[in-house]
């Protein structure tokens, strides 16, 4: 290499640099032309229960509800004449979908949005509405994103990323800088994690004007891609990722927010969907607010931090509330799980005497608890299994319930965590056959949208005999099969490679607790 190219190199900046760079960007960022100061809410009643100041930033006041509408309009501003001109594209099915639409709106530029054809109604009508051309294409984000790319090397528009992007991530980190503002003496701020714009440009600005401050970022279990690239050292692809809190479910980091992220994120907290459930309830209760799955992301892991740090003194924490862009439909999947997920319901497999009191006589064991749910069917005249869900006064009480069943002489078991007994079991309890089966049992998932049943059933076929079946929609964008089939010994391989080809994710249950206790012949 000569001296000429190696003047052309330019040297890889230091984690400080890249630091002062975002926040010299955030400061400029003229976002508040479209988006709003949002305020800085207590939350009184969480805050008693956890013995810390707990504070949420509330982007569900934004007008589109929700952070993405920052980013996006501080990316379009810095277009050149002949890109605003020309156009911008994007891919989305959720808040950025909305987030540039409006801020295209107010910036005067064209703005087509590529979303699944699987996409609610009431999100096309959203974006829309906000002035986005939409197009729909393809039955997966995937394909959208795709044809999207196609768009803009055939039209000339400019691609607008979600996350990765300086210009965006910078858009993101003026919530840094309002939470500064608003209250400059924080402990800790909690951040939820998707593909890292968010928790990028807001630690990179926190961090560099009050470093003392911890930066703790929040990830579903099932879709921990910046936990799993701080493990690597390097952004990597999860295999798969769970689609409950959807506004976060990235396969993988970004490499722009990445490089911040790894050097200003203290921690990172992952969380379950029962936790996360519980958090939306908790906002609900102080603020009336209800957020989405993965606004709600950051309180989840504030209380899991709280639990794993019980030693700390009382602090100030704040959490950002993303979004609040909620499918109606999922509220209800959210109030089933909420209990569960603060540990203030219990869900049992209790085995009593078939005979008469018996009943009456476990109940008044059970105290004064509200019983939440109590499914039985006969099955014997010795025994009977009963499906039984509790209200807890405290997590705590479940260890002594335990202990009263056993002094008892009750055989039991805890499917709190179980999830083929919360999915499915529970309204599913005495289909025990009436002869035994040569039965396996297995989970399935497949794309939600019109008609999804009917081809999941034509894709299966008719070469094995159906002995179970189990389908609830939540609303959600994967449909749930518990699926029991009877198989002979040569059935085995041939069964799964068809079910490999309707959900490369799908697994066999057979051996879960609660299939035992309560469908197995």
């Amino acid at each position: 290499m000569n001296a000429l190219a190696l003047s052309n190199v330019k040297p890889e900046r230091t984690a400080q640099e890249l630091m002062q760079d975002m926040l010299r960007q955030i400061l400029l960022a003229p976002v508040y032309d479209v988006a709003k100061r949002t305020s800085l809410d207590p939350l009184p009643k969480l805050s008693a229960r956890l013995g810390h100041q707990v504070l949420l930033k509330r982007e569900d006041q934004q007008p589109v509800h929700s952070f993405k509408l920052r980013g996006a309009y501080n990316k379009l501003h810095g277009l050149t004449t002949a890109q605003r001109q020309a156009g911008v594209v994007a891919a989305s099915a959720g808040n950025h979908a909305q987030g540039l639409a409006l801020a295209a709106q107010q910036a005067g530029i064209r703005a087509i949005i590529v979303m699944p054809t699987t996409t609610p109604e009431i999100k096309v009508g959203a974006v829309r509405g906000y002035g986005g051309e939409v197009v729909l294409h393809g039955d997966s984000f995937d394909r959208a994103y795709s044809h999207a790319q196609s768009l803009a090397a055939e039209q000339g528009y400019t691609m607008v990323p979600p996350f990765d992007d300086e210009a965006v991530i910078a858009g993101q980190g003026t919530i840094g800088q309002e939470l500064l503002q608003q209250k400059r003496d924080l402990d800790a701020v909690f951040i939820p994690v998707g593909g890292g714009g968010l928790i990028a440009g807001v630690a990179a600005c926190i961090k560099a004007l009050a470093p003392h401050i911890k930066i703790i970022g929040v990830e579903p279990e099932d879709a921990a891609c910046l936990k799993a690239a701080l493990a690597a050292g390097h952004p990597v692809d999860l295999d798969r990722v769970g689609l409950f809190a959807d506004g976060v479910a990235v396969k993988r980091i970004g490499t722009h927010t990445f490089d911040l992220a790894k050097h200003c994120v203290d921690a990172v907290v992952t969380v379950n969907s029962d936790e996360i459930c519980a958090a939306i309830q908790d906002i609900y209760q102080d603020t009336r607010a209800i957020a989405e799955p993965a606004g709600a992301l950051s309180l989840a892991g504030m209380k899991r931090y709280a639990q794993q740090h019980s030693e700390l003194p009382s602090q100030q924490w704040a959490a950002i509330l993303s979004g609040a862009n909620i499918n109606f439909h999922t509220l209800r999947y959210i109030s089933e799980r909420c209990e569960l997920g603060e540990g203030k319901e219990a869900v049992l497999a209790v085995t009593i005497p078939e005979r008469k009191g018996a009943f009456l006589e476990f109940c008044r064991l059970l105290g004064k608890r509200a019983i939440t749910e109590f499914n039985y069917r006969l099955s014997s005249r010795e025994q009977a299994n009963v499906f039984v869900g509790l209200r807890l006064g405290e997590p705590s009480e479940l260890a002594a319930l335990s202990d009263s069943l056993t002094s008892a002489g009750y055989h039991h078991q805890d499917l709190s965590k179980d999830e083929t007994a919360k999915l499915h079991v529970r309204y599913m309890v005495g289909g025990v056959p009436p002869q035994n089966l040569n039965e396996r049992l297995f989970h399935v998932h497949f794309p939600e949208h019109p008609g999804a049943l009917e081809q999941f059933l034509s894709k299966l076929g008719g070469r094995w005999n159906i002995s179970l079946f189990h389908y609830r929609n939540h609303g959600a964008a994967t449909g749930r099969v518990l699926l029991g089939m009877e198989l002979g010994d040569l059935d085995g391989a041939s069964f799964a490679e068809c079910l490999t080809t309707i959900d490369p994710d799908w697994r066999e249950v057979t051996d879960s607790p609660a299939y035992q206790f309560f469908l197995r012949g």
